[in-house]
């Protein structure tokens, strides 16, 4: 994500290095180089030009503040409009009425479906809401079904009708059924097309006027970059729409949308998708990203996504074994299943400060712990329990049971001990009095 943009502005910062102060002349030349870095990511031309605007005017006449040379404030004050361009900061969703209702449009592709599962099950694990999907898509094949096998997966209603092709109707029906069966939130998953056509936009809009939503969000695909920005201002002139959601940033895309939308729409990015898993759901901080686009990292983000998967029971169960040497495979396991519903390990290498450029040719998807894993699942109970019996025959098995060599099962062995060492030292009195001290 961002990737290009990040090298192409930090090449554009090194113009800078080494000059006394900001001039008429270097800056020009920097601003010139940024300008030709957001075209390339596919940034809205009047938007790039009003954006360089905006930094030349914050950068001429400032002085270089103490311990500051002009390149890290030309950083700052690029961060601090890149943060505005974006909106300055987070929009919370509206979710107040009873039931709240929730009115998804895009084009078709953009991932509204898949979106309107993730928004269900953020509402619910998150906010404690009862939400009711419903199936308004009555034209493309197996829709119906998609919503339904996402809602089965993340354990929330869905609302269809098999034998009614009015979706306006569907939609009127959904709310009564909320009402009588105590659901308190209600998203609506609309039909797309390949491209906006008038039958479209009118059928979207009575579907408004009949249910009357508190909230109408536009799910946009952030790797058709310019041609989303486009897309929304025509779906915004008809619906008026509350907010944007930008799916597949997890995708090749150069953030052109991301950077654009807000000032061609003025509407608020309120949540980001960033792969396919049903917890691959972000709220959009603008700062935060301006922080990931100048490879600053997001450790704040990271923090909250450990957060959410953190027990605290279990927690101190844990810290428990960790100081009686008690720590095992089964622990092991548990440790890497909460990694994984983390997200996208790329991304979350990327939101640490400089990790993220050094794993940029790095591959590395999903199923990274797979080989991991495997190895784990092919040891007995006792094994995984008592991992020092593991003696030659045992690993030979192992090995051959995951489809690994034995070299990879020493390997794992070797690295468990060395992190049962570690995680035991970090625990131990003597490290946590020596970290209280700094």
């Amino acid at each position: 994500m961002f990737e290009n943009l990040s090298e192409r502005l930090e090449r554009s910062f090194k113009l800078l290095k080494g000059e006394g102060k900001i001039t008429e002349i270097n800056i020009a030349e920097t601003l010139k180089d940024v300008r030709r870095a957001l075209l390339d990511a596919d940034v809205n031309y009047k938007t790039a030009k009003t954006f360089c605007d905006d930094v030349r005017e914050q950068a001429m006449g400032q002085n270089v503040i103490k311990s500051l040379k002009p390149n890290q404030l030309m950083i700052k004050i690029v961060h601090d409009e890149l943060a505005k361009l974006m909106g300055g900061k987070a929009v919370d969703i509206n979710i107040k009425g009873n039931p709240a209702i929730i009115l998804m449009s895009g084009l078709q592709g953009s991932g509204k479906t898949t979106f309107s599962g993730k928004l269900a099950n953020m509402l619910k694990t998150k906010k404690g809401k009862n939400p009711l999907l419903v199936a308004c898509d009555v034209y493309r094949p197996a829709a119906i079904e998609q919503i339904k096998v996402l809602g089965e997966q993340i354990g929330v209603k869905v609302y269809f009708e098999d034998d009614n092709k009015n979706p306006v109707k569907i939609a009127q029906n959904s709310i009564k059924h909320a009402k009588m069966y105590g659901h308190d939130l209600v998203i609506i998953d609309t039909a797309g097309r390949l491209a906006v056509d008038q039958e479209m936009m009118d059928e979207i809009e009575n579907i408004k006027k009949a249910i009357n939503p508190q909230e109408i969000l536009f799910v946009v695909d952030s790797m058709t970059g310019q041609d989303a920005v486009n897309t929304a201002k025509e779906f915004n002139e008809r619906l008026n729409f509350d907010g944007v959601i930008l799916t597949k940033l997890d995708g090749d895309t150069r953030g052109g949308a991301a950077l654009s939308i807000r000032s061609v729409v003025d509407k608020p990015i309120k949540f980001v998708g960033t792969g396919e898993k049903m917890e691959a759901i972000d709220i959009f901080h603008p700062e935060r990203m301006a922080d990931r686009i100048l490879g600053m990292g997001d450790i704040v983000s990271l923090v909250e996504k450990a957060q959410e998967q953190f027990d605290e029971e279990e927690s101190r169960k844990l810290q428990k074994k960790i100081a009686k040497n008690q720590f095992d495979f089964e622990d092991f396991l548990a440790q890497i299943k909460q990694i994984k519903k983390m997200g996208n390990i790329k991304d979350l290498a990327s939101m640490i400060p400089g990790l993220g450029k050094a794993m940029k040719n790095l591959d590395i998807d999903d199923d990274a712990f797979k080989g991991i894993e495997a190895i784990i699942y092919s040891m007995t109970l006792y094994e995984r329990s008592n991992p020092e019996i593991i003696n030659g025959n045992r690993r030979k098995r192992i090995a051959d049971g995951s489809g690994t060599t034995v070299a990879e099962v020493n390997r794992l062995l070797k690295q468990f001990e060395e992190t049962k060492k570690m995680m035991r030292a970090m625990s131990s009195n003597k490290f946590k009095k020596k970290m209280s001290r700094r």
